[in-house]
């Protein structure tokens, strides 16, 4: 059981007891099962303020999910299918318990977690298998092909896109168990090559360990560490074109892949692996970002990089407005002197709120930023690091520090940075201990150039703020000379999943319409597929659709709406916002 927070007033019962084994819950349940994040007494007045709640509003919690899932759903594949996927696999690899299946049919986005509160099972597959080598993959594809038995593919299950659903049953692959080994290290290259279902703290071990493990010269990192590291794979990172939040100076999963391996049902598809070439497209872009579409990624080579984290330089910087906050951070990007490392700027709402949830509000710094004239709810917090060579560290965190300045930035030193880096992959914990009183926390992710990143900022919050008593929290943490991501942050009290969809795909509209990309790291998954050809345009969707038709003319690999590859004619523009559900069967 986790240690409770101390509060001077009243505080609610938040969850920290470790879910029932079997249950729905246990399912819902983000990362470790004995670990629990609670809002400390600063953020829940807050939210009683903006929610317009009383102590009285959270003295009785919504129990759901606590249910054991029934084993009342028959796998469908006639027996001869499962005898032979018991051939490949044996019997101890290979699941029809419908807690296994619902285990790798939902991921992590909020319809998901309110499905298993209120004990919804739908679209699992009908079999889970646990390959071990990709000689396994080699096997089952061409005959899943044969038989048109759909596939799936579930890597870390942190998916935020409905991107694992098991639309069409079928077989889904948990990559998780087994198939996460070192098939090479390459020092003299600096690469890795290792099994898609590899996880993130998995792989960073490994090369933090390498003068152990290999007889290396030194430590090295991946350098991709998103949010969801401690829950995701490596296969996922590729497979969604992910980003990391070191990424500013590591750069985005795309930028470290030397190379791929792919069982489609045309065949094994590897590529290069050479640093560059000038033979026709890359295959490399071709099949990352498909999400199981094409095919089962097998096998990636990561470049590695040597491990520095002792000439890390921490910031942290207050910024009186967004605009001055978001010149500044251009300047930074484009200044040519390096990239720092971690890359963070939150608008006034955010730095609201992170300013109590990181402790600073009330402290000797809170006061000076308050007496200099740095106001709540107008100021802008910026926090980073960098890293690298020490030399290089040291100038760059100069650098940094002088344009900050230039553009009114005051220093908050490296503690604010080490508060956050203190709870990177841990908010997301926050998430069931909110929604058990009916407070909802969700994301939403875009790509945008400097250029029109305000006028985007302005489009998504004028709709969210449109709906009364919502948080809308934004930040940039992925940045490029060129432009940045947003990620848009929203909390709020919803009756109901419809009326949490409804308002989730009015963001989406207001995303497009200001003309951001649809994602910059997620993926697309199911979640925005109906947007998809409308964003990218209708001759870049039918390329998408012919690289499908390619590797799999019998759409067996993830089918029923990922990407929006296989939509129905009807579908493939948004319909109008309002009564929009997920209640179409194409969902």
């Amino acid at each position: 059981m986790a240690e409770r927070k101390k509060y001077k007033g009243f505080k609610p019962e938040w969850e920290l007891v470790p879910p029932p084994e079997k249950t729905f819950r246990s399912i819902l349940k983000w990362g470790n099962p004995k670990e629990f994040k609670e809002p400390n007494e600063r953020l829940f007045g807050v939210m009683k303020d903006v929610f317009n709640l009383t102590d009285e509003d959270f003295k009785e919690k919504i129990e759901q999910g606590l249910d054991e899932v029934p084993e009342n759903i028959p796998c469908t594949l006639a027996p001869e299918h499962v005898d032979f996927f018991c051939s490949v696999f044996g019997e101890e690899r290979i699941s029809t318990k419908v807690y296994d299946r619902l285990s790798v049919a939902y991921g992590k986005t909020m319809y998901d977690l309110y499905r298993l509160r209120e004990n919804i099972i739908e679209n699992i597959p009908d079999l889970v298998v646990y390959p071990s080598d990709k000689e396994e993959i080699e096997t089952i594809v061409p005959y899943c092909n044969e038989h048109q038995i759909p596939v799936y593919v579930y890597g870390g299950g942190s998916s935020v896109t409905r991107g694992v659903e098991a639309y069409k049953g079928g077989i889904s692959l948990d990559m998780r168990p087994h198939f996460n080994k070192v098939i090479e290290f390459n020092e003299t290259d600096q690469t890795i090559t290792v099994q898609a279902g590899m996880s993130g703290p998995r792989l960073e071990e490994v090369l933090n360990t390498a003068p152990e493990l290999f007889a290396a010269k030194r430590a090295y990192t991946c350098g991709h560490f998103p949010q969801s590291f401690e829950y995701s794979s490596v296969g996922g990172w590729v497979v969604t074109r992910g980003a990391g939040q070191n990424s500013t100076y590591y750069g985005n999963i795309r930028d470290m892949v030397m190379g791929q391996e792919y069982v489609t049902p045309r065949g094994i598809i590897s590529s290069y692996g050479l640093p560059a070439h000038a033979v026709g497209p890359e295959i490399d872009e071709i099949m990352m970002g498909s999400e199981g579409a094409f095919g089962v990624l097998t096998h990636v080579t990561l470049k590695v990089f040597r491990l520095t984290k002792e000439n890390r330089k921490k910031f942290s910087f207050i910024f009186k407005n967004w605009e001055e906050a978001r010149a500044a951070a251009r300047e930074i990007m484009q200044y040519e002197a390096g990239k720092p490392s971690v890359f963070r700027l939150s608008d006034p709402e955010e730095t609201d709120f992170m300013l109590k949830l990181y402790g600073v509000e009330g402290t000797v710094l809170g006061t000076a930023m308050n007496a200099m004239g740095y106001k709540s709810m107008e100021r802008c917090l910026f926090l980073g690091w960098s890293e690298g060579e020490r030399g290089f560290s040291k100038n760059l965190a100069r650098r940094v520090k002088k344009i900050c300045r230039k553009h009114g930035g005051f220093s908050l030193t490296g503690y604010v940075t080490s508060a956050w880096e203190h709870g990177r992959f841990t908010d997301p914990y926050l998430r069931e201990s909110l929604q058990d009183y009916g407070i909802i926390i969700d994301t939403m992710e875009c790509g945008v150039t400097w250029n029109n990143m305000g006028r985007v900022h302005e489009y998504v919050r004028r709709f969210t703020k449109s709906r009364p008593g919502t948080v809308c929290m934004t930040h940039i943490s992925h940045a490029y000379p060129q432009g940045a991501n947003l990620y848009f942050i929203f909390i709020g009290k919803f009756e109901d999943k419809k009326e949490y969809l409804d308002y989730q795909f009015g963001i989406f509209d207001n995303i497009q319409a200001a003309g951001a990309s649809m994602s910059h790291h997620h993926g697309v998954g199911k979640m925005t597929a109906l947007w998809v050809e409308d964003s990218i345009g209708k001759p870049q969707m039918e390329l998408f659709r012919a690289l499908k038709n390619y590797f799999d003319p019998k759409n067996i690999m993830n089918p029923g709406g990922t990407l929006g590859l296989d939509l129905k004619e009807g579908e493939k523009r948004k319909p109008k916002f309002a009564g929009r559900s997920w209640d179409n069967p194409a969902w």
